[in-house]
């Protein structure tokens, strides 16, 4: 007989079905029936102390593990305060689901007051998802899971939203059978495209790869690529670490520098992987490239914006990049590269890039070498949008592929750092993980310290404290302005962390940043380390 269920059992049902094992939210009056349902089907939950926080911690969750991450949330207000989560991961390519219920099945559209009520649930998310989707019935929760599941294996991965009216998740109803997301099946690679491609890299003579984070999983024959073609290597924020940064043909994260854009302008083959080539990958206005753009991603879309392909590959890219190399390699000996592409060239450039940001830079540089010292290779570094991250760590902290850094690029939200690196943490407990934030940034979601005390996990939470808002205060200092709303009074960040149930501590140097961080790695808790800026200017 067709059974009977909730739609708080029939959603966890579904969401086991496709093998969620982890979600994080915050319990609320409108979700419990799905609450009680969790761990009878084997899902764990890790409680937020905001929503936001719930959505940062899945975002990472799912970039470090592989797999979607699931959070939970109750209706109204709860739903508002994960919508930054939820825009993050839609500009960064995250497969986040998030689940709430929403207002009864037959709720009238006059308002009546009832708790948490707003005028549409689904319309807020939809700006900020690649869906919001209301479900009308119990059995249509399977249908909706397998939808968003659908999404993240065969689409360009985007969060996604699923609205539960709250009496249904409630109400027992017959459902059909259990319903699953088709398996990623990706087509086959476009040969002519891909002969094309090969072609045009066979004849270059100045080529460079562009990598983003949709070469993450391409990290083998994007090497290989670089190292037959003697091509050099820059990557966006997202695509940091998918070739060792640390080889002699990196640039690492460096399309922000100005020498880089002009050099890469005159490249005449540009392979780009996986990346919107967006104005926030490279700071400012598009290179106008000379060359042929040769694009690679999973994204139709892509090959029209920005800037348009010459060649498009459409595709995930690592069956992509294992054809083109094949293809290049069956075109035998190419022409010598020019010299700029040799590692001494490279070396030039890496150079000309630093002299720019040198007198800027040099606050973080030194501290950051003493956390590349302690950390192990496959270390997890979360990020902030703070200026110790985006001009410090991304350009001055060398990532390998066996490690990551997880950095909120585009819609560029405060307060990642921290909740991600819980995320990272839960989703790899026996990796490494370390959070760099600001104090601006680390105060937005400064209460999930409580969270990672509760997890009782080493997890050192690196903060630069400038007194503030140092980005916006510099901006106003540069148009002429007088800085205001700007500076913080001073807050004694160790002692908070203390307070939450972890452990704080100031550095004065380098080398007691080193040791600090030593010992937080083998540390139960969070361990927040402050390092004041006037010291490490």
């Amino acid at each position: 007989m067709t059974p009977a269920l909730t739609g708080g059992e029939a959603l966890a049902r579904a969401l086991a079905a496709h093998g969620v094992t982890r979600a994080f939210g915050i319990p609320g009056t409108h979700n419990l029936e799905l609450y009680r349902h969790l761990q009878p089907y084997g899902i764990r939950h890790l409680t937020a102390r905001h929503e936001q926080g719930a959505g940062y911690a899945a975002d990472a969750y799912a970039r470090v593990s592989g797999r979607p991450g699931t959070a939970i949330t109750t209706t109204g207000p709860a739903l508002l305060n994960i919508a930054a989560a939820v825009g993050q991961a839609y500009s960064d390519s995250v497969p986040l689901l998030v689940v709430s219920p929403g207002m009864p099945l037959r709720h009238p559209r006059q308002s009546t007051g009832l708790l948490h009520e707003m005028r549409s649930q689904t319309q807020a998310l939809r700006g900020v998802a690649a869906f919001s989707h209301r479900v009308a019935s119990v059995d249509e929760i399977g249908a909706a899971v397998a939808r968003a599941f659908t999404l993240f294996r065969r689409e360009r991965p985007r969060p996604a939203h699923i609205e539960v009216p709250l009496d249904l998740l409630e109400t027992a109803e017959p459902v059909g059978p259990t319903r699953h997301a088709p398996p990623a099946g990706p087509p086959p690679p476009d040969e002519p495209a891909v002969g094309q491609a090969a072609d045009a890299l066979h004849g270059a003579r100045r080529p460079v790869l562009v990598l983003g984070g949709g070469a993450r999983a391409a990290a083998a024959p994007c090497r290989a690529l670089a190292e037959e073609l003697g091509a050099p290597v820059v990557t966006t924020a997202n695509g940091k670490g998918v070739v060792d940064e640390r080889h002699p043909l990196s640039l690492g994260v460096s399309l922000h520098s100005p020498a880089v854009r002009k050099w890469l302008a005159d490249r005449d083959v540009v392979l780009a992987v996986g990346t919107e080539l967006a104005e926030s990958d490279v700071w400012g206005p598009l290179p106008a490239l000379t060359g042929t753009l040769i694009r690679v991603d999973v994204d139709p879309a892509q090959m029209y914006a920005g800037l348009p392909a010459d060649v498009a590959l459409v595709g995930d890219a690592r069956p992509l990049l294992d054809a083109l190399l094949a293809a290049y390699r069956e075109r035998g000996p190419r022409k010598a590269a020019e010299p700029t592409a040799e590692p001494a060239g490279v070396t030039a450039l890496r150079a000309a890039r630093d002299d720019e940001t040198r007198g800027r830079d040099a606050r973080w540089t030194p501290y950051l070498r003493a956390v590349r010292r302690v950390l192990a290779e496959d270390a997890v570094i979360t990020s902030d949008s703070a200026q110790c991250c985006y001009y410090g760590a991304l350009p001055h902290l060398p990532v390998g592929p066996q490690g990551r850094y997880l950095h909120p690029t585009g819609f560029g939200t405060l307060g990642y750092a921290l909740p991600a690196a819980i995320g990272a943490k839960t989703a790899c407990p026996e990796r490494q993980v370390v959070a760099l934030s600001g104090d601006g940034g680390l105060q937005f979601s400064v209460q999930e310290l409580a969270t990672a005390a509760q997890l009782g996990l080493p997890l050192p939470v690196v903060v630069f404290d400038n007194g503030g808002y140092g980005e916006i205060r510099e901006e106003m200092a540069a148009r002429g302005d007088t800085p205001t709303a700007v500076d913080l009074p001073p807050v004694d960040l160790p002692a908070l962390a203390r307070a939450y149930g972890g452990h704080g501590t100031a550095v004065r140097s380098p080398e007691e940043l080193a040791d600090a961080l030593a010992d937080a790695l083998d540390t139960s808790g969070p361990t927040l380390v402050t390092v004041p800026e006037e010291i490490s200017r």
